[in-house]
């Protein structure tokens, strides 16, 4: 759709719909299966419609109360046991209860529903990956309803983040009887069940959805907006002339081409972020497969001047995959060297870029990965004499290009935390991780992750520091490019209860209008 077409149409919307209590631009079309969420545009959304045992704190992003009042863990750590407030209902009157969970549960582990995040639960919860991969049966896995309001988890060991690990949508409820009643359809207005702040009110692919608030939700009281807009585009460009406009009221990511402009506005917020922008390799394909290619062309990208110059948004240039935390040493892959980029892909067998194919480089259709993909595909010309391509796609097709068919060798990527601990980066390139979209796979690695499971405290956190190792440093898997800046316009003279957070979740629930 073209720009202008775009902006007259979303102008129409907003008046033909009345003007609404809040806007937000979100960067790209959601999904609204929790089982199937995937990305960050879908999880703003969701964090709308659904609420899990803990929810997100709207200040530190630990899990805070949500539909569990509250929980308990075992001496050992191997059970953590939820008790649901009597008080939460879906968006019909009826009660969530520990069966929804269960229900949940089951549905993103069963092998034939697919889920991506199926691999978050398995690592934890005892038999769950087990079920996962089709060796064992659901009465097996670690989850059970004591009673209506109190749900227990057996866990593969004392994870200690678990708990904060449950306001993700990969452990949100979801109700049994609409999935059932119309399948594939059941996320459509008119059949959607939801437990969270707001309800769906409207759906327009492509364009927006409208939430409105839920009158049955249990915290109602304490929910200010009473609805929200949520635009659905790619285009930064547009995005923020509707932002400079007044036409939205938050901006969720930046136009990278106006950056200089925008880092001088007062409405504009940036701050660190628990994430990591990369480029993925396909390991198992020529010629990427060869650790040495791998190195070569990590180590022939200026990630500084990256950053400096092309992106300007306060992101960290980083070596490192995993983002500084509490109690963690990140490891590093190799540093900007081009003198070593060139030996090492001489000793690949391209001297000089000789004979080395033409690649590509797939993104998703955004100005920003467009800017940094052509700087890096200049970079690996000038230091390493190689030709690659660019290509871009939307954004939906990207996904399963990337994360479905594995149909690539090189791709952009990037990941954020899902909850506050390094696990949540490293857990990633286990075997048949449904994030694992490079298709790494080494058994050692495998191990070490586990045995992370079983430790504590300084102990623990050596397991990880190896496995980072053995996967950055000696494999170089992937290309950390940069860590990541939380980059968002909105004003918060005027909207209150909205706050820079390391993992960049905000929860519509705690905003208000000042």
């Amino acid at each position: 759709m073209k720009k202008a077409l775009f902006l007259f149409l979303a102008l129409a919307a907003v008046v033909s719909l009345g003007a609404q209590d809040f806007i937000m631009s979100n960067g790209a079309e959601p999904t609204l299966d929790p089982t199937l969420m995937t990305d960050v545009a879908s999880t703003n959304v969701g964090i709308g419609l659904f609420e899990g045992l803990m929810a997100y704190d709207p200040k530190t992003n630990l899990g805070t109360p949500g539909v569990a009042e509250s929980y308990k863990v075992s001496p050992d750590g191997l059970k953590v046991t939820f008790i649901l407030r009597k008080t939460a209902t879906w968006s019909d009157g009826t009660r969530v209860t520990a069966k929804d969970f269960v229900y949940a549960m089951k549905r993103i582990l069963d092998p034939a529903t697919g889920a991506e995040y199926a691999y978050m639960p398995a690592m934890v919860i005892k038999g769950a990956q087990e079920f996962n991969e089709g060796k064992g049966g659901f009465e097996d896995v670690g989850i059970k309803a004591i009673n209506d309001t109190t749900v227990e988890y057996s866990l593969t060991g004392a994870a200690p983040y678990f708990a904060d690990m449950t306001a993700h949508s990969a452990f949100w409820p979801v109700p049994q009887s609409a999935v059932e009643k119309y399948g594939t359809d059941w996320t459509k207005p008119g059949n959607i069940l939801t437990n969270g702040p707001y309800l769906l009110k409207e759906w327009k692919p492509q364009e927006y959805v409208l939430l409105e608030k839920n009158a049955k939700y249990w915290d109602q009281k304490n929910v200010k907006i009473k609805s929200i807009k949520i635009y659905a585009s790619d285009n930064d460009s547009t995005n923020y002339n509707m932002y400079k406009n007044g036409e939205v009221d938050w901006m969720h990511g930046i136009a990278l081409s106006k950056i200089d402009e925008i880092k001088l506005r007062k409405d504009y917020q940036t701050s660190a972020q628990v994430g990591t922008y990369y480029y993925c390799f396909n390991v198992t394909r020529k010629p990427v497969d060869d650790v040495r290619v791998r190195k070569a062309l990590a180590a022939a990208i200026d990630k500084k001047t990256l950053v400096d110059k092309v992106t300007k948004g306060g992101q960290i240039p980083t070596d490192s995959w995993v983002p500084p935390m509490a109690g963690y040493v990140p490891q590093k892959g190799i540093g900007f060297n081009p003198e070593e980029a060139k030996k090492l892909l001489a000793a690949a067998g391209y001297p000089g870029g000789k004979d080395f194919p033409t690649l590509t480089i797939v993104y998703n259709t955004n100005e920003g990965h467009k800017a940094i993909a052509e700087y890096i595909q200049q970079q690996w010309k000038n230091n390493l004499g190689i030709d690659v391509t660019l290509q871009n796609m939307e954004f939906k097709t990207f996904l399963d290009l990337r994360g479905k068919a594995h149909d690539f060798t090189i791709a952009r990527h990037g990941w954020i935390g899902d909850y506050l601990d390094p696990n949540t980066m490293l857990d990633l390139f286990m075997t048949g991780s449904g994030n694992n979209d490079g298709l790494y796979a080494d058994p050692e690695y495998d191990k070490l992750i586990e045995n992370a499971r079983l430790a504590k405290g300084a102990a623990r956190m050596k397991i990880l520091q190896q496995a980072d190792a053995m996967y950055l440093t000696r494999d170089q898997g992937m290309i950390p490019i940069y860590h990541y800046a939380n980059q968002d316009l909105i004003d918060t003279t005027k909207w209150g209860g909205w706050y820079a957070t390391p993992l960049g979740f905000h929860s519509f629930k705690y905003m208000f209008k000042k």
